[in-house]
């Protein structure tokens, strides 16, 4: 381990003059820009509450993580502030899922509402309103999480589906169910009523004001249909909404399908603090890198840096388990690959030394404004990351050192 952490320490983004090659291509796209990629025209930053909450935030933790995004990390370029799983369960728990008795919260038309338990604001059926009211107020944005299909509460009681003569039982199958979470039923896309479903919730969460969508139990099998639907109601529910499928690995062949319907997808499974977890990204990132522009981003996953596991559902509360030199490596992997950048630690308990890495301006500009983001070479471990600068000639170049024995050079 010493090895690999001194070595690691050449992770850094250095400058070099070379000649730019030309505009990035996008490999599987059709050949006409979407209007939904305007709305993530550079990879999205932000701050997401499952690293350290899991299922359990509340609305308090959720207002303090936004507060200090806005008193620290804004003029960054940090912005969004999500919510994730089960905001409408009452009663779950940390370190996992209640999935034995479970208290949803529910409209008449089988739509989740946040609990109100967890979240004050939501009482009366004003669901997410106020408190994206209260993010907005701090200039910043608001996402949710929701898992792919109709609630099978929403099944059982065989709710109607607003403005239309549909039923929930009418549109359901229980074919290709989650595995890990038995919350929802996957949604028949051949139905009468499956598009309608999926249009009322999001024109629920549209006139609650949500920017930013992560859907998940959608990449691994990839859902077609239901990545399809959930694109044209986001179109038609009157609010942009950034659209990001969850979790991975989206299998590469579904690059031009993907990159048409969402603005991020995921490239892997739950990214966590170790570095087994982090050396096979350098591969993950190569592979996808042709795919990554302007509204369209391959997603290495959150960042699990600072305090994670406050209550979450991988581990004890802990200071991430990376070295500082790892968590160099992570940034500049996730900057020149241009991820989507979303913050998985408790943002009020961050140190300074976690507080520098989110606010390295050079680094976060390369994340934000650079193109044509490729591995220019791969040799024993050596890798060499290459992007262009904008309106110049200049080059980033990262050099990274992923062996755990000793210094090596490589010529470039």
């Amino acid at each position: 381990m010493k090895n690999r952490t001194n070595l690691l320490l050449l992770s850094i983004v250095v400058f070099l003059m070379a000649s730019c090659a030309g505009k990035q291509t996008k490999p599987g796209a059709d050949n006409q820009d979407k209007q939904f990629w305007q709305i993530a025209k550079t990879p999205p930053m932000g701050w997401n509450s499952w690293d350290c909450y899991g299922p359990t935030v509340t609305e308090t933790e959720i207002r303090a993580n936004a507060d200090y995004m806005a008193e620290h990390l804004k003029q960054h370029g940090w912005e969004y502030i999500v919510v994730d799983i089960r905001w409408f369960v009452e009663n779950d728990k940390a370190g996992g899922y209640n999935q034995t008795d479970p208290i949803y919260t529910m409209d008449e038309y089988g739509r989740f509402l946040p609990a109100v338990k967890k979240f004050p604001s939501a009482a009366d059926g004003n669901g997410f309103k106020t408190l994206a009211d209260y993010i907005h107020s701090k200039g910043l944005k608001f996402g949710i999480h929701l898992m792919r299909g109709i609630p099978v509460e929403a099944v059982k009681k065989n709710t109607p589906i607003l403005e239309s003569n549909v039923k929930a039982s009418e549109i359901y199958s229980d074919s290709l169910q989650c595995q890990w979470l038995r919350d929802m039923y996957t949604i028949d896309t051949l139905k009468t009523g499956a598009q309608e479903y999926y249009n009322s919730i999001f024109k629920l969460y549209a006139s609650w004001g949500v920017d930013y969508v992560k859907v998940d139990d959608l990449s691994r099998p990839y859902h077609h249909g239901e990545i399809a639907m959930i694109r044209k109601a986001i179109d038609q529910s009157g609010r942009p909404m950034v659209f990001s499928t969850s979790p991975g690995a989206t299998p590469l062949e579904k690059a031009g399908h993907v990159m048409n319907h969402a603005n991020l997808w995921r490239i892997c499974d739950d990214f966590w603090d170790n570095w087994g977890m982090l050396h096979p990204q350098f591969k993950r990132c190569a592979d996808w890198a042709p795919y990554v522009g302007e509204g369209h981003w391959p997603d290495a996953d959150m960042l699990p840096l600072g305090r994670i596991s406050v209550r979450g559902e991988r581990g004890a509360d802990r200071m991430t388990g990376f070295t500082q030199t790892e968590q160099y490596t992570l940034m500049n992997l996730w900057a020149i690959f241009c991820s989507p950048l979303m913050f998985g630690g408790d943002l009020p308990s961050n140190d300074e030394f976690t507080l520098s890495l989110l606010t390295n301006d050079e680094v976060l500009a390369v994340n934000q404004h650079s193109s044509n983001n490729k591995q220019l070479k791969e040799e024993n471990g050596l890798i060499v990351w290459t992007a262009n600068v904008p309106e110049t000639e200049d080059k980033h170049v990262a050099f990274f050192n992923s062996n755990d024995a000793g210094i090596s050079d490589i010529s470039v």
